[in-house]
Formats: structure tokens, C-alpha cells, sequence
């Protein structure tokens, strides 16, 4: 039977920077600025070094706001989301409204095409009565597709609020 070595004690082990932990980060997936913090937050270095470290990154371009938000833009269209759920994702991440519309422009993509390729996918054959439409409809509305797409590739009756009428 195997023994299990115990850990290296605490106070021995070398703590590695807020720059190296956050490049550490960036190495396996692009992250924006404010989620990078937060994790240095949570990782216990304090403030200074925090933004010192994101500072660092950014002069270098390892970090970059527009490069992440472009990424999640075209990631997430790709997964079948619609403009406002990554409207509201790319918002948690402090990514500004001006660029946001930016970059759903640049995305140029054609959400109908999308909903309906989303809805052919998940259900495959045409909705038969009422009930059916409404709940394609909800789904679309819970990926973040607006009412006026969702109403025009389901042809069910939704209000803007994201709730079918009945």
C-alpha cells in the first residue's frame, strides 16, 4: 500500500506572483481584466500587486479586454446563444456598452438563420399545436434570442418581456 506524502509545509512553499498565477491563467484561456482580478482576489494577493500584475499584462497584450470580448462573441454564437444573452455576458465582464454593440455588428450574424437552425437541431420536426410553439419559444427566449426573432421563426405569440401570451 502506498503512503501518501504529506504536503509541503505552508510556510516553506514559495508563493508565486500575481503576475505569474495570472499569466498562469491566460495561458489556458483568454479572461477579461475584472474576471482576472477577481480570482487574484480570491487567491489572497493584495490589492497593489493585484492591479500591478494586471497592469503588467495588459502592456505586454496578455490580457486584453477587446481580445476576450471578441472571443466571446464569436464562441458564443457559435454555441446557438442569442444577442442578449451575450449582451448580458459580455456586461458582467465590464466590457462597455458602445463595444458591445460593436462587436454584435462586427459578429454579423444572422440570428433567424440561427434560432431556426438552433430549433431544427434540438427538435428536429415542425411544432404541432400551441403548447409546442409556446415551448420553442420559451427556449429561444431563455438563449437570448429577442421577441421578434423568436415570434418570426416560431410564429408564436410572445410580448417583448420574454413570456408567452396565452
Amino acid at each position: 500500500m502506498r503512503r501518501r506524502r504529506d504536503p509541503p509545509d505552508a510556510d516553506n512553499a514559495p508563493q508565486r506572483s500575481a503576475y505569474d498565477r495570472a499569466l498562469g491563467w491566460l495561458a489556458r484561456r483568454e479572461q477579461s481584466r475584472r474576471e482576472l482580478r477577481a480570482r487574484l482576489d480570491r487567491s489572497g494577493y493584495d490589492e497593489a500587486e493585484a492591479e500591478a500584475a494586471l497592469d503588467r499584462l495588459g502592456r505586454a497584450q496578455y490580457q486584453s479586454d477587446e481580445r476576450f470580448a471578441e472571443m466571446l462573441v464569436r464562441t458564443r454564437v457559435s454555441q446557438g446563444y442569442g444577442p442578449l444573452r451575450i449582451r448580458a455576458e459580455l456586461r458582467t465582464h465590464a466590457i462597455a456598452e458602445p463595444a458591445i454593440r460593436e462587436l454584435l455588428a462586427q459578429a454579423d450574424a444572422d440570428w433567424a438563420a440561427l434560432a431556426l437552425q438552433l430549433l431544427r437541431r434540438r427538435y428536429g420536426r415542425a411544432a404541432g399545436d400551441r403548447a409546442e410553439r409556446d415551448r420553442r419559444a420559451q427556449f429561444l427566449l431563455r438563449r437570448g434570442f429577442d421577441a421578434a426573432t423568436v415570434r418570426a421563426v416560431t410564429h408564436a405569440d410572445v410580448d417583448d418581456a420574454g413570456t408567452a401570451e396565452d
